[in-house]
């Protein structure tokens, strides 16, 4: 299994203790962990990879066919976990689209995933009126992609502020400015439909293991609403609200990440 390893530039931090695995959001890689791994270097075993696609996994490994769905990617974490011969209880920390990936994944898998970890998620980017409200209309998303197509820089100077919730000066918008920028047009193009465009809020029931939710109190990407939404359909789950604004908390406000994580792996298992 040494090609997935290289494929998805899989870095593994610790050869002992419990299997922490990372999933990074669309757009980024697994870099974006880097203010979270040292608190956990004396305890777990982490394990670091990027989506084919994304970072510094190998380019010539994507297929649009296999990745113009979230089941693609969540092949390539069941992938990973193979790789390193992880079998049960890893406990998956996520961002973002990875907490969708993550949903299938451990639905598909349920013995190897011991908790599922969701900083920011969102099973539905889409308004579905009177029900629900993810935070677009369909006609934004739209745009979204257009402006990819037309000014893939421009979207990607656009976009890095609004995810990070911050001014175009900040630090955790120039990190994902250049994660953005640093992924290639083509590739990006397919995970970003796949990721606006998905709805798994039919999948929330089946999820079997534990999930903890980190919800950012403003977040223009997925608002307050959808935590709930997430808490209340989820069949084991806890919802923690982090004082945060933008999407990223694990880039902006480590330590409360850290924090709820560290609380979290305490708990006692039922």
């Amino acid at each position: 299994m040494t090609n997935v390893l290289l494929r998805n530039h899989v870095q593994v931090l610790g050869q002992t203790g419990p299997a922490l695995v990372y999933a990074h959001g669309f757009g980024c890689n697994q870099h974006m962990w880097d203010r979270i791994t040292p608190a956990f270097a004396a305890t777990h075993r982490q394990v670091l990879f990027d989506y084919v696609g994304s970072g510094q996994s190998d380019p010539t490994a994507f297929s649009a066919k296999r990745y113009g769905q979230l089941h693609g990617y969540a092949q390539d974490l069941l992938d990973v976990c193979d790789a390193l011969d992880l079998k049960r209880g890893v406990t998956l920390v996520a961002h973002s689209v990875s907490c969708s990936i993550g949903m299938l994944a451990a639905i598909q898998r349920p013995a190897l995933f011991g908790s599922l970890v969701m900083i920011g998620p969102s099973p539905c980017f889409l308004n579905d009126p009177p029900g629900y409200t993810g935070g677009f209309e369909h006609q934004d998303l739209q745009d979204l992609l257009s402006l990819m197509d037309q000014n893939y820089m421009g979207w990607a100077h656009y976009l890095a502020p609004v995810v990070a919730g911050e001014d175009a000066r900040g630090a955790v918008t120039a990190e994902l400015s250049d994660s953005f920028c640093s992924t290639d047009p083509v590739l990006a193009r397919v995970f970003a439909e796949a990721t606006f465009f998905a709805d798994n809020r039919a999948d929330l029931p089946k999820v079997p293991t534990h999930c903890l939710i980190l919800q950012h109190r403003h977040d223009a990407l997925a608002p307050t609403s959808v935590g709930d939404h997430l808490h209340q359909h989820l069949p084991q789950s806890t919802l923690k609200v982090l004082d945060v604004r933008g999407h990223c908390a694990h880039m902006s406000h480590p330590q409360l990440v850290i924090d709820a994580l560290q609380a979290h792996l305490a708990r006692p298992i039922a």
